[in-house]
């Protein structure tokens, strides 16, 4: 099966770095939208344009499925997609639910910070989850559209990301907060940071894993956990930048390293 991800730029690469590892036998396309990124600060119109280009594109180049590796991408647009096109389209949204779920079971009633792009965070998509799932709302949220230029600079262990986590974080504390949801997939490249601002005491999830697992469901594929991921023979990926063919040795040995750091972390979507 030919499975088609986008995203403004280089985010969506952690979501599909989790699909490559753990859903073996398929074809893979990977189109960053770097004429447009970020998308976090863009109108919602923009977005949803920049989001059915983008599908069209994967659909002329035969994707039979379409993963839509952005929050953003996928609060603004989803809904356009899926009338446009019959082939399977799976989005993202913040794991607030998991992060609900997560902190309930744990017994500890402290507050969930979703943290995510402007856009993300002022949609409705993301207002009508938290209202189903937070009834006792615990949930805020944070915006953080700083990350999302400082992982297309490849910046995530440097000292401009630490010292604007570092001011973004200062309320955010162990005693106030059980856990931080990752709610842009250019985020997940900061986790160590996070964990050394905030201590092992918040728990980290993103939305990664859950995806992998919504694809896989969706079109009847197997999926891989444990040993049998990490063995999985890294497939060949098709790279695009905003539909124009990847072929320079220096932006593919860039996304080899984004692969190879998510690789690195364990699974993405582990706690």
């Amino acid at each position: 099966m030919k499975i088609g991800f986008f995203d403004s730029g280089i985010g969506g690469i952690s979501v599909l770095t989790e699909a490559v590892s753990r859903i073996p036998d398929q074809e893979w396309l990977f189109d960053a939208d770097t004429d447009h990124v970020p998308y976090g600060e863009k109108t919602t119109a923009e977005i949803a344009h920049y989001t059915t280009e983008n599908a069209r594109f994967l659909l002329s180049e035969g994707a039979e499925a379409i993963v839509v590796a952005c929050n953003t991408a996928t609060a603004a647009g989803i809904r356009l997609l899926r009338e446009m096109t019959q082939v399977p389209v799976i989005g993202m949204e913040p794991a607030v639910k998991p992060a609900v779920e997560l902190t309930d079971a744990s017994g500890k009633k402290k507050r969930i910070l979703v943290t995510a792009t402007p856009v993300t965070l002022r949609e409705a998509k993301l207002k009508d989850l938290i209202g189903r799932v937070d009834p006792e709302h615990r949930v805020d949220l944070l915006p953080l559209p700083g990350l999302v230029t400082l992982a297309e600079r490849e910046a995530f262990d440097s000292q401009e990301a630490r010292s604007y986590l570092t001011e973004a974080l200062t309320d955010v504390s162990a005693d106030d907060y059980a856990a931080l949801v990752l709610g842009c997939t250019h985020f997940v490249y900061f986790k160590p940071l996070f964990r050394e601002i905030l201590g092992p005491e918040v728990r980290l999830i993103d939305g990664n894993i859950g995806t992998v697992r919504r694809l896989a469901d969706v079109c009847g594929l197997p999926i891989l956990k444990g040993p049998e991921a990490a063995a999985q023979e890294k497939p060949e990926i098709t790279w695009y930048q905003s539909g124009r063919r990847v072929t320079d040795a220096e932006t593919l040995a860039f996304y080899g390293r984004l692969q190879e750091r998510i690789r690195g972390m364990g699974e993405s979507g582990s706690l």
